[in-house]
């Protein structure tokens, strides 16, 4: 299970920096988009592990869960500072936490598994990790998937892909996940101006060819949204009012 409220650790690696939210970041309310978070979240991961050695090309990084707890919303907000840490460790995954805060009191916590690769893109055993172990306090992470999927019954609907989609990997990105996220919330009964609880489970990767069709679920009260291509389930999202 995942916990976006372990505090900053007091020994061990922590990683800061601090981002302008620019007008192309926010929806017409002033509110900080999902989407534009989880640009900041994986930005400030890549300049991490590229200063430590941790990053490309001898280490990728593939995000398997991540769960955004936004516990005050960033509306008067124009720069947020983040911090981020290991959160976790297993042979071949480790948690990552960031804790982001916004001079205008804006506030989201937001914790993750990724799953380890070496440069052939298989998963690799993380060896010698001690530059961010110390700070997992001991803690194992698990990289079972948790959000169910969409009913056969709910709506399906085409989501078009476009080139600008794609990052180096040659899969779309994963802040593009959050954009078809954040269109299903237009259609939503969720109140997107308050406290929210955003997951999202990432099964397999997109591809640019790939037919993406996405289901809207609100049987529960929150919005669940699944990624299909043909019959495979690509991914899982559910945001909720907290």
């Amino acid at each position: 299970m995942l916990d976006p409220s372990l505090p900053i650790p007091a020994t061990g690696r922590t990683f800061s920096a601090r981002r302008r939210i620019r007008l192309g970041d926010m929806d017409e309310t002033g509110r900080l988009r999902l989407d534009a978070v989880a640009r900041f979240l994986q930005d400030v991961a890549i300049d991490d592990v590229q200063e430590t050695g941790w990053g490309t090309p001898e280490h990728l990084w593939f995000v398997r869960r991540i769960r955004v707890e936004v516990r005050t919303p960033f509306h008067e907000d124009g720069e947020l500072a983040l911090v981020t840490w290991c959160s976790g460790l297993a042979a071949i995954a480790a948690g990552r936490r960031w804790s982001l805060t916004g001079d205008g009191g804006g506030r989201i916590e937001v914790d993750s598994v990724w799953i380890h690769l070496g440069p052939d893109q298989r998963p690799a055993r993380i060896e010698s990790f001690g530059v961010y172990a110390e700070a997992t306090g001991g803690r194992p992470v698990s990289t079972r998937l948790e959000l169910p999927v969409p009913p056969d019954e709910a709506t399906r609907s085409p989501w078009a892909l476009r080139a600008a989609d794609v990052d180096l990997h040659g899969h779309v990105n994963n802040a593009v996940h959050w954009q078809a996220v954040e269109d299903a919330l237009r259609g939503s009964t969720v109140d997107t101006g308050g406290a929210l609880v955003a997951e999202l489970d990432y099964h397999h990767p997109i591809d640019l060819s790939d037919r993406l069709e996405l289901s809207t679920d609100t049987s529960d009260g929150g919005l669940a949204v699944g990624f299909h291509v043909g019959e495979t389930v690509c991914a899982v999202a559910r945001v909720a009012t907290s």
